[in-house]
C-alpha cells in the first residue's frame, strides 16, 4: 500500500514538475517575442528622435551584418556601413523621420531559441530637405540572433512589391 501511494506520488510530481517546465518554455518564449518585437520597433523607431544609440542598439556589431533595401544605394553590408549610414544620412539636418507603421507582424523562434525571424510591412514616413522620402507598404523580413541574452538584427530585407 505505501509502495502504491509512493509511486502515485512520484508520477503526480512527474506530471507537475513537467507542467510547469513546459509553462516556463512557454512564457520564455513570449518574453522573447515581446523582446524581438521592442527591437524591431527601435530599429525603426529611433529616428524620431534621432536616438543612434539606440538604433546601433538592435544590430549585431559585426562585418556580416546585412539588410537589402529598395535602392541599392541604401543597402548595407557590415556594422560599420550601418554607422556610416547613421552617420551620414540620418543624422544630417536634412533627414527628418515623420512616423512609421508595422502591420501583419509574424515573429518565429526556433527550437535551439537562439534564432528569430520576422516579417511584417512597413510605412516609414520620413522627409528629406522637406520633401517626402517614404517608404509605403513595402515587404520586411529579418533575422536576429540572441548573444549573450540579448535579441540582434543580423539581416534584414525591405522590398516594394512590383504588383501593385
Amino acid at each position: 500500500m505505501k509502495r502504491s501511494i509512493y509511486l502515485s506520488l512520484v508520477v503526480l510530481f512527474s506530471i507537475l514538475a513537467g507542467g510547469c517546465g513546459q509553462m516556463t518554455q512557454k512564457s520564455d518564449i513570449e518574453a522573447d517575442r515581446a523582446a524581438i518585437k521592442e527591437v524591431i520597433h527601435n530599429s525603426i523607431g529611433w529616428a524620431a528622435t534621432k536616438d543612434k544609440e539606440l538604433s546601433f542598439s538592435c544590430f549585431a556589431d559585426d562585418p556580416e551584418l546585412f539588410w537589402f533595401s529598395p535602392r541599392d544605394d541604401g543597402t548595407v553590408h557590415g556594422y560599420k556601413a550601418l554607422v556610416d549610414l547613421t552617420e551620414n544620412f540620418f543624422m544630417l539636418d536634412d533627414f527628418k523621420a515623420v512616423g512609421y507603421e508595422i502591420r501583419d507582424l509574424v515573429i518565429n523562434i526556433s527550437q535551439s531559441g537562439d534564432v528569430a525571424w520576422y516579417h511584417a510591412r512597413l510605412d516609414d514616413f520620413n522627409e528629406w530637405r522637406g520633401q517626402p522620402a517614404n517608404w509605403e507598404d513595402v515587404r520586411w523580413t529579418g533575422v536576429l540572433e540572441k548573444r549573450d541574452g540579448r535579441w540582434l538584427i543580423v539581416q534584414m530585407h525591405f522590398s516594394s512589391p512590383t504588383d501593385r
